[in-house]
């Protein structure tokens, strides 16, 4: 449920302290909006603390959230390779401390530093095959199967994520959600 990326981390650590000019230290409050969907942007971010939420939102206001991510996870590096506006919005879900490079900055770590080009390549494998069988899982099951699913492996997730955000990854009304943690209890 919340993904993290240590290892991307530490290697993110190593090049601040070689390219301090690359990398500028940002911290944004809990439900501050880091990226607006639609928007251009020309850096992306490395989470170096805290907890976010990448969700979609339609043209009725429903919000879907594909993903929380957390240490070492980058957001913003599609639009990179796209050239497109941002695919999502990202919010705070906790208090955030966020490692911010310029597109062209990221560009030339690719290009230059193999170490850090096969961690982005992993990192965006990784995303893809994190959302195949989440999608798929939550198709195919119950409501109450993938709230078993969340529990036993997120036993705190409900400390953790609102239940309006719960139902939102979950792709449920907050009713549905509400009808189905009263059924289980």
């Amino acid at each position: 449920m919340i993904r993290i990326n240590p290892n991307f981390l530490a290697y993110i650590e190593i090049l601040v302290q070689k390219h301090l000019d690359y990398f500028i230290l940002e911290e944004y409050a809990t439900r501050e909006v880091i990226l607006k969907q639609n928007k251009h942007y020309h850096s992306l971010y490395i989470i170096k603390s805290g907890i976010t939420k990448c969700y979609l939102s339609d043209e009725n206001g429903k919000d879907f959230i594909q993903e929380f991510l957390g240490e070492g996870m980058e957001f913003g590096e599609l639009e990179v390779f796209s050239g497109n506006l941002s695919f999502c919005n990202i919010e705070a879900i906790s208090n955030v401390k966020l490692y911010k490079i310029s597109h062209k900055n990221y560009t030339s770590l690719l290009e230059n530093d193999s170490v850090f080009n096969k961690l982005v390549m992993k990192s965006l494998a990784a995303k893809i095959a994190y959302k195949a069988p989440r999608h798929s899982f939550q198709q195919s099951y119950s409501i109450e199967e993938n709230i078993i699913k969340l529990k036993k492996s997120y036993p705190n997730f409900d400390k953790i994520f609102s239940k309006k955000d719960i139902a939102n990854y979950l792709g449920i009304t907050l009713r549905s959600l509400n009808r189905t943690l009263n059924n289980l209890n």
